[in-house]
């Protein structure tokens, strides 16, 4: 047996499950977007759910894409360079890593009441600067999704720095020893070894962080703006609504989700594919 095949009957047991609960809810959705199983009235293939939702879904959308490439960005950056100095053979720099390992297993929800008390108008920073409520610009609920974006970069840059750090912690001293000898910079070092060695890490990192930010609901919804209002707290406002002929619109939001979703995981596998035929 080859180990390409020996791999995949490994992962089956654990995906199998995965992809019948995510199909068989991706499945549902669908349909019910589309009128064909409807919580009242009778079955009847319709675009109406999309009509209804089409008008904040376009906004939705771009606000969701945009809080989900900020957040990545950063986490990406903070991440990567958390990963080189938790790597680098001083002791402060290993005290970093673990520092920031300890965020790992901090739940969104309390991350985000945190980066509330610490961003609000009247929060812990405003205090500490002296700044008054109304001078304080607005971070938490304000028109930029400030608070948003920091608690996912915050709590996402450790998941970065664990998984770079993990991949450059067994192959990078080597090459880069390897590199110093045969008179490399460290400029030269970091850009010819480092980088193209953390790159795919880094890639595959990334990606999971855009697909997790994409659809989190907890975090906008505790620190973002009523309105407008990313994918997430959409269709869970319309899921939860006393209305149950918003339903359809509801599934409509969610689907459109899983697409985007779908979408990011397909180019992130492409551009995986690419970076290590380069390297």
């Amino acid at each position: 047996m080859s180990p390409r095949r020996r791999a995949v009957l490994l992962v089956l047991p654990a995906l199998v499950p995965v992809a019948a609960v995510v199909g068989a809810a991706l499945v549902s959705a669908v349909l019910l977007s589309l009128g064909l199983t409807p919580l009242v009235g009778r079955p009847e293939l319709s675009l109406s759910a999309w009509r209804a939702a089409a008008g904040d879904l376009g906004t939705a959308t771009r606000l969701s894409l945009g809080i989900a490439a900020a957040s990545t960005v950063l986490a990406a950056v903070l991440g990567l360079g958390i990963a080189l100095s938790a790597t680098a053979a001083v002791r402060r720099s290993r005290l970093l890593g673990a520092l920031a390992a300890l965020t790992i297993p901090v739940p969104h929800l309390v991350g985000a009441a945190a980066m509330g008390l610490l961003l609000a108008d009247s929060g812990v920073l405003a205090r500490w600067l002296g700044v008054s409520p109304d001078a304080w610009p607005s971070l938490v609920g304000g028109p930029w999704w400030v608070a948003v974006v920091a608690e996912y970069a915050w709590k996402e840059s450790a998941f970065v720095a664990l998984v770079v750090g993990g991949v450059l912690a067994s192959r990078a001293r080597s090459y880069d020893e390897t590199a110093a000898l045969l008179g490399a910079g460290r400029w030269a070092r970091f850009r010819f070894v480092t980088l193209p060695l953390a790159a795919p890490a880094l890639g595959a990192a990334s990606a999971v962080t855009f697909v997790y930010t994409l659809g989190s609901y907890e975090v906008a919804a505790l620190l973002g703006r009523p309105y407008p209002e990313p994918l997430p707290v959409m269709a869970v406002r319309l899921a939860g609504s006393i209305d149950l002929a918003v339903r359809p619109q509801a599934a409509a939001v969610a689907v459109t989700t899983a697409v985007l979703a779908l979408a990011a995981v397909l180019l992130a596998l492409r551009a995986l594919r690419r970076l290590s035929a380069w390297h």
